[in-house]
């Protein structure tokens, strides 16, 4: 059986993706955590919000060195597996990615050593400081990412010589008709993944009596958090979809299981599309709610997978299927938050233990919801690379074998494997701590000063503690 290297290819970014992208998701929303607490203690005096701080500061450690970790090798995949995407586009592309090192990296890498080892070496304002600093730097590295696949999925400010682009306006093309929408999205995804992890670690250790006054704090503050930034992120997605509608109408028509080009399409809640028979085997929907939503007319007349030839047409199936997962969570999301807004009567939110347990859950949930809107931005757009640009077949290196390919997929694999079991080991080993109890001046009387970032988080390895016994809240 012959290899398909661009298919190959396409799996190997996307499983590399997908693994790097929890990472900063996560870590994006954490940082800007960190530095409210740490502001909160600057403020107030209070040594609760520093303790929080340490606590989720340690954590950040373990997350941000699994994130370099997993990170490093995607742009080794531009010139490995896309050279001929990596020729053209190289004007645009190359500047970008060092725009995010000048002005992003850089940026983390000076603040984030007195983020993690300056703790009371140097005064909690100048503490402070590096930790806002440390959470813009994560939020300008967002920029230039979102902002560079914005313009592949909405490329502008370009022309094409000798098969070259060069870019004619930096601000059309950084700035591209779908780059806010996408921006605003990912940093309501980033808050959210942040918000939920804080609530379902800080249930964790409420259901077990552990520093209750400070994790009834940091659960209080965040599903405040949370009640507003869930429902906000349905009305920024509908904006998104409304924008992605009007540049890619194909990519909404995968989403929606929408076949033909007609009006009052129905909203399809569950469906099995079948693109060699180019329908749905089988439907289950609201009649008129696609038009509803994308015309804002019940009759509005939506596009159709019939307006392209069965070959140019996105893979219908894990696109309509990944919007709904992601779409279901976050109703999922919107739903606990609501719950704990009813449950704050009475202090029943603290004590709740299917609402505690749940949270648990849910912790997890913002990760699947990120992947599965990766993978409908990804799928939905193909089989351009640079929507309407560049396609895959071209875009491919042209001497690339699907056995290499298939080789090194095998080894990412292996290498990410153990890479995330002992990434999760150690942080569960770091949660299972629980907050530092240690007298403040320990630290600066301790020999073993951190010399790497994942040190940080001072919890040996093979460190055990028994979190069956409760410690004094």
């Amino acid at each position: 059986m012959a290899l398909d290297p661009i298919l190959l290819s396409r799996l190997q970014f996307a499983f590399v993706v997908s693994f790097h992208a929890i990472f900063p998701v996560f870590t994006i929303g954490l940082a800007s955590y960190i530095a409210v607490l740490q502001g909160l203690y600057v403020t107030t005096g209070n040594r609760v919000w520093d303790r929080l701080g340490l606590f989720w500061t340690k954590v950040f450690a373990v997350v941000f060195g699994m994130g370099v970790v997993s990170g490093i090798v995607m742009a080794f995949q531009f010139g490995t597996n896309w050279s001929n995407f990596s020729q053209m586009a190289a004007n645009f592309i190359g500047p970008m990615l060092s725009y995010e090192v000048v002005t992003a990296f850089f940026l983390e890498a000076g603040f984030l050593g007195v983020l993690l080892f300056g703790r009371h070496r140097v005064s909690p304002a100048v503490h402070f400081f590096a930790a806002l600093m440390v959470a813009v730097g994560t939020f300008i590295s967002a920029f230039w990412i979102l902002a560079t696949n914005s313009w592949m999925q909405t490329p502008q400010g370009f022309e094409i010589r000798e098969g070259v682009i060069h870019v004619t306006s930096w601000v059309e093309a950084i700035f591209n008709p779908s780059f806010p929408y996408r921006f605003t999205h990912m940093a309501l995804a980033a808050f959210l993944t942040g918000g939920f992890v804080v609530t379902g670690v800080s249930a964790w250790f409420l259901l077990r009596g552990r520093d209750v006054d400070a994790h009834k704090r940091a659960l209080s503050m965040t599903l405040w958090l949370l009640l507003i930034l869930a429902p906000l992120q349905v009305y920024v997605g509908d904006e998104h979809g409304l924008n992605t509608l009007e540049h890619q109408p194909e990519k909404i028509a995968a989403m929606e299981g929408n076949w033909e080009t007609q009006s009052n399409v129905p909203l399809l809640l569950f469906a099995l599309p079948d693109r060699d028979l180019q329908a749905n085997r089988f439907e289950i929907g609201i009649p008129n709610g696609a038009s509803l939503i994308l015309r804002h007319d019940p009759d509005g007349v939506v596009p159709g997978l019939d307006q392209l030839e069965p070959a140019q047409q996105p893979p219908v199936w894990i696109t309509f299927f990944s919007f709904r997962v992601m779409v279901g969570l976050g109703l999922l999301m919107i739903a606990f938050a609501v719950a704990g807004l009813v449950l704050r009567k009475g202090g029943r939110v603290y004590r709740s233990r299917w609402f505690l347990r749940g949270l648990q859950g849910m912790s997890l949930a913002p990760f699947v919801a990120v992947v599965a809107g990766w993978f409908v931005t990804e799928t939905g757009r193909s089989p351009w690379l640079i929507y309407g640009v560049l396609d895959y077949a071209d875009a491919i290196t042209p001497s690339l074998s699907g056995g290499m390919v298939l080789f090194t997929l095998l080894g990412y694999i292996a290498v990410y494997a153990v890479i995330f079991y002992a990434g999760v080991y150690y942080l569960c080993k770091v949660i299972r701590q629980g907050l530092d109890e240690r007298d403040e001046t320990d630290e600066l009387d301790s020999h073993d000063r951190p010399a790497r970032p994942m040190s940080a988080a001072h919890v040996p390895f093979d460190d055990e503690r028994d979190d069956r016994a409760p410690s004094r809240s």
